[in-house]
């Protein structure tokens, strides 16, 4: 089978750019979920931090309302003091009041504290806010830059199929068939250069038999990997007499 070295190299050509802009077709939507992902991530932070914010306002407002409790019941117990008939019963209320008052001063302390912590969730719900628009901002120009770019990069694959399905014209009858074979096995590695004396694709040492094969402006597959070979552009096949 006879083919140039050169139409393989332009063939080789065609494939590898066709695989770099198809694989550029395909980060775009790959990059946008990925912002789509993080921007739903940080939606689900901000909710919790709403939710977790207004669980802390509940507890505040339970912990208000027991301290209230509190208090008229120890208002209540001191009224009652003014009734005692005897010491023993005096010193009851006065020991429970005690206790009350004590428990009072604790939840009073819990509740200051959870105040505290609804400033630190404030601050939290802030910044998680931020981060939501930033995302939302972020995941709206990239989806614009895909869009813009994906309109150019399908014109580009348009016309190289075109110059592909041009160059594959060439392909003499007898080695058609397992071109397309090899393709579709390896898309651009289907074919590779060799390098000194060796296959550019699966870096085997090629034969001398090979090797004088491909001097003579012979198409060789690569006995190891399969694919097509070519010479180096600098290395061009002796013409048959």
């Amino acid at each position: 089978m006879t083919f140039t070295a050169a139409s393989l190299r332009e063939l080789h050509r065609i494939h590898r750019q066709l695989s770099d802009l198809r694989e550029r077709l395909e980060r775009g939507p790959k990059q946008i979920k990925a912002r789509q992902a993080n921007s739903a991530a940080a939606e689900e932070k901000l909710a919790k931090a709403h939710a977790d914010s207004k669980a802390a306002r509940i507890a505040v407002d339970q912990k208000q309302l027991l301290l209230r409790s509190g208090e008229a019941k120890i208002f209540d117990l001191k009224n009652k003091l003014n009734t005692c008939h005897t010491n023993r019963e005096y010193q009851a209320l006065r020991d429970q009041i005690l206790a009350d008052e004590m428990a009072n001063s604790v939840l009073s302390d819990e509740i200051l504290e959870a105040m505290e912590r609804g400033d630190t969730f404030k601050h939290t719900i802030a910044e998680a806010e931020q981060q939501v628009a930033k995302g939302k901002e972020e995941l709206a120009k990239l989806q614009q830059t895909v869009r813009a770019q994906e309109e150019s990069l399908l014109g580009d694959v348009a016309r190289l199929e075109k110059d592909l399905r041009e160059a594959e014209t060439a392909l003499p009858d007898d080695l058609r068939g397992a071109y397309q074979r090899i393709v579709k096995v390896l898309g651009e590695d289907a074919m590779a250069q060799v390098e000194g004396e060796s296959c550019g694709g699966c870096h085997k040492q090629l034969t001398p038999n090979v090797m004088s094969q491909l001097s003579m402006a012979t198409v060789v597959f690569c006995k190891t990997c399969g694919r097509l070979l070519y010479l180096p552009e600098d290395r061009t096949p002796m013409k048959k007499a």
